[in-house]
């Protein structure tokens, strides 16, 4: 990987901490340090796979999260979603460590823990199988894009987001907070928002797709939606 990688990657990782331990008030929050052992070596490990195999991609995840061919939908839906993570994090710190409001059973917390590396293991299958896994919606025609119907896309049409269904709250599990459990549900609901916008937008304007939504039916979960 490029150093601008690793420097992104390391930003990110001091971000989150701060995050976390600057709402906890100490350092002494091994659920926290689990979470980020957890997220970031998956992080590196979905990186260092597209820096070998599928640096195109690579390349268009860097880009920032607002661009100037996104649909104005999207830009709105992703920045209410990222504001909505800067204050969810926090939260958890104030109330798993600093004010305590939370008791969550160890057993509970290494529930999430499991939860938490399957949804990355799923975002993870979805970086391998398709090449033009913006960070924004758009299509992507000076890449040829294309549907793509392997790996995961066989299963459900939105399987990134599929895996943040499950990291998500699995996040707040492994930290220890019920409120951070209950505000997840905002980041969920922005999360299918976003699905069935963007499920509309493919549709009307990547060729291929109306036939393979008939294919695989479910966006989000097999057998449910």
């Amino acid at each position: 990987m490029n150093q601008k990688v690793w420097i992104v990657l390391a930003l990110e990782a001091v971000f989150f901490a701060g995050l976390l331990f600057g709402a906890a008030g100490t350092l002494r929050w091994p659920a926290a340090w689990a979470y980020l052992a957890i997220f970031f070596s998956a992080a590196v490990l979905i990186t260092r796979t597209l820096a070998r195999d599928d640096p195109a991609l690579l390349q268009e995840r860097m880009k920032p999260i607002i661009q100037k061919n996104q649909p104005l939908w999207d830009k709105i839906v992703i920045s209410v979603i990222a504001l909505l993570w800067v204050g969810w994090m926090p939260l958890m710190g104030l109330d798993a460590v600093r004010f305590g409001w939370s008791v969550v059973p160890i057993g509970i917390q290494v529930i999430g823990a499991a939860g938490l590396a399957v949804g990355m293991w799923i975002c993870h299958r979805a970086f391998r199988a398709n090449t033009f896994l913006a960070p924004v919606v758009k299509i992507q025609s000076e890449r040829n894009q294309q549907v793509v119907s392997s790996g995961p896309y066989g299963i459900v049409r939105h399987p990134m987001y599929a895996g943040a269904l499950i990291l998500i709250p699995s996040t707040a599990l492994l930290l220890g907070s019920w409120y951070g459990l209950a505000a997840s549900s905002l980041l969920v609901c922005g999360l299918i928002v976003r699905t069935d916008l963007e499920d509309r937008e493919l549709r009307h304007r990547l060729d291929g797709y109306e036939g393979y939504t008939q294919r695989v039916r479910y966006r989000l979960v097999p057998f449910v939606w």
